[in-house]
């Protein structure tokens, strides 16, 4: 039996910022989508614009978490099998992001065509 502790991992200084970026941005977010379906119910159209407040969220939320995803797999990795979690880091970051646009930009083009 080994006596001696397990070293407990040290907290990066971005952690905390992130997580609370994070999570009011999807508290603005949650907002906004129950005020966006409150906003629609009446005969005027909503304005494009205050899609925005939701879209900008969402992008908040996804680069927080993407921020944290770099911490806990890049930042913590051993020296040998950095390179290898940089470049799947590199892969999922990317793919976040490019369905994050997809899905806005798809909004966007079927807000406008209606």
């Amino acid at each position: 039996m080994d006596p001696s502790p397990h070293p407990v991992p040290v907290r990066h200084p971005w952690r905390k910022p992130l997580l609370i970026i994070e999570f009011t941005a999807l508290a603005v977010l949650v907002g906004s989508m129950a005020l966006l379906g409150k906003m629609n119910v009446g005969d005027p159209p909503l304005n494009p614009v205050w899609l925005l407040i939701p879209a900008l969220a969402s992008l908040v939320v996804f680069t927080s978490f993407i921020g944290l995803m770099y911490l806990r797999w890049v930042v913590a990795a051993r020296a040998e099998a950095l390179w290898r979690h940089k470049l799947i880091f590199a892969l999922l970051a990317l793919t976040l992001l490019s369905v994050w646009l997809y899905g806005v930009a798809n909004t966007w083009l079927a807000i406008n065509a209606g």
